[in-house]
């Protein structure tokens, strides 16, 4: 998993509340278990019409936009069935940090587990991101996760709070495989006293 310390990028703002995970990935790409490829699926049935051809008026189909690393999304981001396929098509996009009022459990959970950092901050806080975002590719969002904070493009600044264990391992790109590793040297000693006590199992 690849480190997440500080991102600067374009942020897309997406003002719908209650965007669930069949939104970001709908049920057609569930088939595969490779978590590349899977941007083109991104919200494919807003980002493409039904011949195929993208809908010019999907924020993330506008030439600002096409770039972002950053979601500004409304209410309750990544609710609904428990898809780990949201996570993987936001990072095969390019998208890197989701921040909105309240995000789906498991959408939340998954995102640490795949390296995206989802921010819940409060409303007005949200209204001001929104503002930075709509102003395109001009304004930047830099996420300096190490400090807490998001910046603006104008020098304003918005803190966040993060569990100190996830922080951690976004910070060491560590998912599940990476933090056991972390103990391999005391699974070593271990497997090493098991052979020598069992010597005879």
């Amino acid at each position: 998993m690849d480190k997440f310390t500080t991102l600067e990028g374009v942020a897309a703002p997406l003002k719908i509340i209650n965007v669930d995970t069949d939104m970001i990935i709908p049920k057609q790409y569930l088939k595969t278990i490779k978590r590349t490829g899977l941007g083109k699926g991104l919200f494919s049935e807003q980002r493409y019409k039904d011949d195929g051809s993208e809908n010019p008026d999907f924020v993330l189909n506008q030439p600002a936009y096409r770039n972002a690393k950053v979601l500004v999304a409304g209410d309750n981001f990544g609710c609904g069935s428990s898809r780990e396929h949201a996570p993987w098509a936001l990072l095969d996009f390019g998208i890197r940090c989701v921040i909105s009022t309240s995000f789906g459990d498991i959408f939340y959970n998954n995102c640490f587990k795949n390296g995206i950092l989802p921010i819940r901050v409060a409303q007005e806080d949200l209204d001001k991101l929104f503002d930075d975002a709509e102003r395109g590719a001009n304004a930047t969002l830099t996420i300096d996760l190490p400090n807490q904070e998001i910046r603006g493009p104008d020098g304003g600044k918005v803190k966040f709070e993060i569990d100190p264990f996830r922080k951690h391992c976004l910070i060491n790109g560590l998912d599940d495989i990476g933090l056991t590793m972390e103990k391999k040297s005391s699974i070593d000693t271990y497997e090493e006293k098991l052979k020598r006590e069992r010597a005879w199992a």
